[in-house]
């Protein structure tokens, strides 16, 4: 298991002036960061590669597309571009050193026609991933297709939906991008929703329902790790908080206040309450846990019909 930080909680385009808080992350034990891929040249992506392997942290991304460059679009121009921005999005994780593009690539985020996804989009946005998949396939990076929730998006927004989406791009180099944050809202049942859809899970979100430090608020955590890991899911877990750094995210993602006291505060407290629910899940151990809880309600049992 790796766990990495996702980086949009500081901005859009991560510079040398970052320099500092890589060093903090890699010095609190992180595998590695999700860098934001919005704009920049791919010269820009080569250089912070260099950056992170001097360093000695790996790295995922996350990107998006956009109304002018849309997959789900009637307009086949604005598909081919959309097209475009997924091929150039490719190019960056790979200058960059990435193994997994992550995010909402499907669709524009916060943008909505007022209905759900029709059967022209789905089949129109599959057409669009299956074109770019043989890109990221020779580049060595991964499609995680990720579900939003419904105030951020239309298009996807449970695990079932992104599953029957995948499969109908059909190509081995795409898969399900599942995250805590978005399930809590949308799945009936979010931990029995990852183990559902384990088998086409290829990248993992950790975050709380409000958007803050893992851990502190009521996303069934443990539960979801143990879920996790009972899979045999082994890569990234990777902790994503939003701030107002950002302000066009802050206000897509709704975000109004402060989520957390300061940056070392998220970073640190997130690290470990990863690990410790990743420990505990652990099979000889959780296998004990089992049978000590079994132990308490017999012996409780055996207290009340007394």
């Amino acid at each position: 298991m790796r766990i990495g930080f996702n980086l949009l909680v500081v901005g859009g385009h991560i510079t040398d002036e970052h320099g500092h808080l890589l060093d903090r992350i890699k010095a609190l034990g992180y595998d590695g960061v999700e860098v934001p891929v919005f704009d920049g040249p791919v010269s820009h992506f080569e250089g912070l590669g260099r950056r992170l392997k001097e360093i000695g942290l790996k790295s995922t991304t996350v990107s998006i597309v956009t109304e002018d460059a849309n997959p789900i679009s009637p307009d086949e121009r604005l598909r081919r571009n959309g097209l475009d921005r997924l091929r150039w999005s490719i190019d960056c994780a790979h200058a960059l050193g990435a193994d997994v593009m992550s995010g909402p690539f499907h669709s524009p985020l916060g943008v909505f026609s007022g209905t759900g996804a029709t059967e022209d989009e789905i089949s129109r946005a599959a057409d669009i991933l299956r074109e770019a998949a043989p890109h990221g396939e020779a580049a060595g990076v991964k499609l995680a297709v990720e579900a939003l929730n419904r105030f951020e998006c239309y298009f996807l927004n449970t695990m079932a939906q992104a599953t029957a989406f995948t499969r109908r791009v059909n190509h081995p180099n795409v898969g399900n991008h599942y995250d805590t944050f978005h399930a809590n809202i949308e799945e009936r049942d979010p931990v029995a929703a990852y183990s559902e859809h384990a088998g086409e899970i290829i990248h993992v979100h950790i975050s709380e329902n409000d958007r803050g430090i893992p851990g502190r608020g009521h996303v069934p955590l443990a539960r979801t790790i143990g879920a996790i890991r009972a899979a045999g899911y082994d890569d990234w877990l990777t902790v994503e908080a939003f701030g107002r750094s950002l302000p066009a995210l802050a206000a897509a993602t709704r975000v109004w206040r402060d989520l957390f006291p300061d940056l070392d505060t998220l970073m640190s407290e997130s690290i470990a309450v990863i690990r410790r629910h990743w420990e505990a899940a652990a099979p000889g151990k959780l296998a004990k846990s089992t049978t000590k809880m079994t132990s308490t309600r017999k012996t409780t049992t055996k207290g009340r019909q007394a």
